[in-house]
């Protein structure tokens, strides 16, 4: 078959839709946000392709999506933003392999002195010997001076994530984390006050009944009164330290610690410790107890001694992470000149294989990374196209790639780097589908499927479909008339009184930058990936230090606590969704509970919340699904077959407010429910903002971890304009607002901008998008670059101004 034909597709708020995608093609799917991209190509397509391709291995019994048929199905992978690896030994250059390649290079060609002799050798001159010795193989070499055997580094010593290569004391993560007790407690309460501040509610009834026992079970005076301060010295070892700890075994030697029921107490920091070890070191919610420093042994740089000491051509392996991509590239060039016809045979595929990765990620606009930046601190953008170039390597043909917007992060000049990966992916024999909203990448498409017409119920339909050319004529594509004629820029600006002043700022890659920004105005910080933009916003101008002589930001006396927008997740909970976050599920569930039915069952507001027992499902506990356990592959999740979907008793669904149950209430769009909710104030004045912010299609239950990016940005601003003071100026600060959107949704995002700073906000956003700066009052360019060739400022002034700027990446542009 030369096409990919989707048949009845009525998944979510697809209207039954039929289609044909050209099989080997670069096809880009377009539409406003919401109007259901994502759901016909990753919940419907994709996952009838992994299901077709299960059960011709014999798996059965796995959900089909609702979907007629389709036809011409192939593997499929898809390459989102969604995808984070929380671990920290995660890295670019593991993520990438690049330092798999360097491993082998250090093993192949690695020099070090001979321990017995003193001498430097290469392994490249050494002779090897292999011996199995207890069932297990190793690898011997012999010096190539003295000629006496020793141990060979193989690629295992130079990992840091292995017993062999791993610094012994911080086990290969270069930091050590301990616990601060001055955060942990405020030592003038009382543990009955909440003295630790990481118990809470009944959990800290619960551990302060233990600690209580564990004292009396010692002999010790009660203390849920005494402040924490006033405990004796074995007192806050118990607490701090656990029954368990050396001055308990030292004060009572030969008592046996007490068991559960006598009070057998964990103590405050090994329950930490031990906590951040079940989370595989992912410092996200407990960083605000630890204290964290360079381990003291390898200085931060994870190897044993005996590793970080091998040299290649005279740079170490750690000196090499510490290198952005491009000059790492630079180094395997100059590498490649230096080897002899022994090494050259030797290392020369994974020299090769190196330097085509690194090329790969140079067409990416990514070479400003370095090898050891965690995975975990990389935008959503950033990490899609970092997996996009390792997809690349298979090499792999006949198989269906989808990519929800690859240009996220992504600077415009950066574009046609990424198109050209795109298009080598095609010409594997791949069918290439991409979601995307950027006119460049939608230009090239080899074919356009064009959804809506709008969002949510609103949407769900075929528009358009065809060529680039077709789509611009096409009467009813909202997508095709801004390929036609994009949105021009706004001709006025305006005019600051006062300003925000950053003198010196030389954080990470800025280069002793100052600049001013315009209060009351929309300001937009530009510039090329990894050039300093977000460094500049939130971590110079956030802090707003005003006593340095560097990063020093002067100006902000009128305002509070910045509003931070930025790109981490919302959540990882399946329970959170869309109206809990708002903060309007509460007043929902108060509507409900004062209705007659409610009250005539005895129903309170807390048995309308699917989060708490009383009225939910318990066989699903209020998720109207269950997991099914798939044994080798990812879990699916099944319709619960108690409630069927509806989370919650028949008791609590009898009850209705002006004709919805609470079901009807959770599925209905925020649009439908400021109709319903209009005259419940508080639940309507939260509704009308998420309205404002674009997200009036979105489902109240729609669980926050199925947001894009964008979605979960605006639904932050929106929460934050709930929690706004009349009258008050207020800073707000954005990272990339604009991703994920639909040019006709940026312009509806840059009206709700404007009312903000015409209510006396002042906004400063770290932006790409040409639409959002040609349409702000000031902009600042940072560049030329990304990393170590970042950080300079080439510009600041309107939109108009930076046209005529000689020195600007950005203005040809918009």
């Amino acid at each position: 078959m030369h096409d990919i034909e989707i048949t009845g597709a009525a998944e979510g708020s697809l209207k039954n839709i039929s289609l044909k995608i050209p099989k080997n093609k670069l096809v880009a799917f377009t539409g406003v946000s919401g109007c259901g991209k994502s759901t016909l190509l990753i919940d419907v397509l994709f996952n009838e392709c992994q299901r077709q391709y299960l059960e011709a291995m014999a798996f059965q019994g796995i959900q089909k999506p609702k979907v007629q048929r389709v036809r011409g199905a192939s593997p499929a992978i898809v390459i989102s933003q969604a995808y984070a690896n929380k671990n920290p030994r995660s890295t670019v250059g593991t993520l990438t392999d690049t330092y798999t390649d360097l491993r082998m290079l250090y093993e192949k060609l690695g020099a070090r002195a001979c321990p017995h002799c003193g001498s430097m050798i290469s392994a490249a001159d050494c002779r090897e010997e292999t011996e199995k010795r207890d069932g297990d193989f190793y690898v011997y070499m012999y010096c190539s001076a003295c000629g006496r055997r020793m141990d060979k580094l193989t690629r295992t010593f130079f990992s840091f994530n292995t017993k062999e290569g791993a610094c012994p004391v911080c086990e290969g993560l270069g930091r050590l984390h301990t616990v601060d007790r001055e955060k942990i407690t405020d030592e003038s309460l009382s543990l009955k006050e909440g003295a630790v501040r990481c118990w809470e509610k009944q959990y800290a009834a619960y551990q302060t009944a233990i600690l209580g026992k564990a004292f009396s079970y010692y002999g010790l005076p009660a203390s849920e009164e005494l402040p924490v301060g006033r405990f004796s010295t074995l007192q806050k070892a118990i607490l701090y330290e656990g029954t368990a700890c050396e001055a308990v075994k030292n004060a009572f030697p030969g008592v046996k610690p007490p068991k559960n029921a006598a009070g057998r107490f964990e103590g405050v920091a090994p329950m930490l410790r031990r906590r951040l070890a079940e989370k595989n070191g992912d410092m996200k919610q407990l960083e605000s107890y630890f204290k964290t420093a360079e381990c003291p042994a390898c200085r931060g740089e994870r190897l044993c001694g005996e590793s970080r000491a091998v040299t290649v051509n005279g740079v170490r392996l750690p000196q090499l992470s510490l290198y952005s991509l491009e000059k790492l590239y630079i180094w395997a060039q100059a590498l490649e000149g230096t080897l002899s016809g022994r090494q050259r045979e030797m290392a020369a595929a994974y020299l090769d294989d190196l330097q085509t990765k690194l090329n790969r990620l140079n067409q990416i606009g990514l070479l400003y990374l370095t090898l050891d930046r965690q995975t975990v601190t990389l935008s959503g953008g950033e990490l899609q196209r970092l997996r996009l170039a390792a997809a690349l390597d298979s090499e792999l043909s006949g198989v269906i790639y989808i990519l929800d917007e690859p240009t996220a992060g992504l600077h415009p000049k950066d574009t046609a780097g990424l198109a050209a990966l795109l298009a080598r992916l095609r010409d594997l024999g791949n069918t290439v589908l991409v979601i995307e909203h950027d006119a460049d990448i939608i230009a090239r498409a080899d074919h356009i499927v064009d959804m809506g017409p709008g969002s949510g119920q609103n949407g769900g339909e075929i528009v358009a479909v065809g060529t680039p050319e077709e789509l611009r004529r096409h009467p009813a594509s909202v997508t095709g008339r801004y390929l036609a004629r994009p949105a021009p820029g706004k001709a006025s600006f305006r005019k600051a009184n006062e300003y925000i002043h950053i003198e010196n700022a030389d954080v990470y890659n800025l280069k002793n930058i100052s600049v001013h920004i315009p209060v009351n105005c929309l300001t937009c910080v530009a510039g090329p990936s990894g050039s300093g933009k977000s460094t500049l916003i939130f971590e110079v101008l956030a802090q707003g230090r005003d006593d340095v002589l560097h990063n020093r930001v002067t100006g902000l006396g009128a305002f509070g606590e910045p509003v931070m927008i930025g790109q981490a997740p919302l959540t990882r909970m399946r329970r959170s969704n869309v109206a809990t976050y708002i903060g309007v599920y509460g007043d929902i569930r108060s509507a409900f509970a004062k209705t007659e039915g409610a009250k005539k069952a005895g129903l309170p507001a807390s048995y309308f919340s699917f989060n708490t027992p009383g009225g939910r499902c318990e066989r699903c506990q209020g998720l109207g699904r269950i997991e099914n356990n798939m044994l080798f592959f990812a879990d699916t999740e099944v319709v619960c077959p108690a409630c069927g979907g509806s989370r919650f008793s028949p008791p609590v669904l009898a009850v209705s407010y002006q004709g919805r149950s609470i079901r009807d209430v959770l599925e209905a769009t925020t649009d439908e429910a400021a109709a319903l909710f209009a005259q419940c104030e508080p639940a309507a004045k939260k509704l009308r903002l998420l309205q404002e912010v674009g997200l009036g299609y979105l489902q109240l239950g729609q669980t926050l971890t199925t947001l894009s990016g964008g979605e979960a940005q605006r639904l932050k601003l929106a929460k934050e304009l709930a929690l706004a003071r009349p009258g008050r100026q207020t800073l707000y600060l954005m990272d990339e607002p604009t991703a994920g959107l639909h040019p006709q949704d940026v312009e509806q995002f840059l009206a709700l901008l404007d009312r903000i700073v015409a209510a006396g906000g002042t906004v400063v956003v770290a932006e790409h998008n040409p639409q959002l700066l040609r349409n702000s009052d000031f902009i600042i360019e940072l560049g030329p670059r990304g990393g170590e060739k970042g950080g300079y400022l080439l510009f600041e002034g309107t939109p108009e101004e930076i046209k005529a700027c000689g020195k600007s990446v950005t203005a040809a542009y918009l």
